[in-house]
């Protein structure tokens, strides 16, 4: 068998999940370095596409839910250009919701796609909603 990806490494996974904790006034930057500039990301409440409109979402959970914690439940699993990553978002010091993303790579090694599932859905949520 012919090797025809770049491996996406543990440090990007753990540089993944560092964006979602990363201050406000630094996702941009930290995007620029962590993902493609037309990285997309899908998830059950919706369809993001670029680094702005992935800024623009974790500002505006940010101001939804307030200050939060993104961290990894399990190790993430690893293989060629691909990552599995369960997760656990913490509001306070309860857990709101949990999931597991997706995540390919591109040539150079920065995500290129994210796809989300919620393991555990945050309470009142309504897919139909989004």
């Amino acid at each position: 068998m012919t090797e025809t990806t770049t491996p996406l490494t543990a440090e990007a996974v753990a540089n993944y999940v560092r964006f979602w904790n990363t201050d406000p006034s630094e996702l941009r930057r930290s995007g620029g370095q962590i993902f493609s500039e037309d990285i997309i990301w899908v998830t059950p409440i919706g369809v993001t596409s670029g680094i702005e409109g992935l800024a623009r979402f974790v500002e505006q959970f940010t101001e939804h839910v307030g200050a939060y914690e993104f961290r990894a439940r399990t190790e993430p699993d690893v293989h060629h250009d691909r990552a599995r990553v369960p997760w656990e978002l913490r509001v306070g010091d309860a857990s709101f919701a949990e999931g597991t993303d997706v995540l390919t790579a591109t040539g150079d090694g920065r995500i290129m796609s994210v796809t989300g599932f919620l393991d555990r859905a945050p309470d009142g949520f309504d897919p139909a909603d989004h």
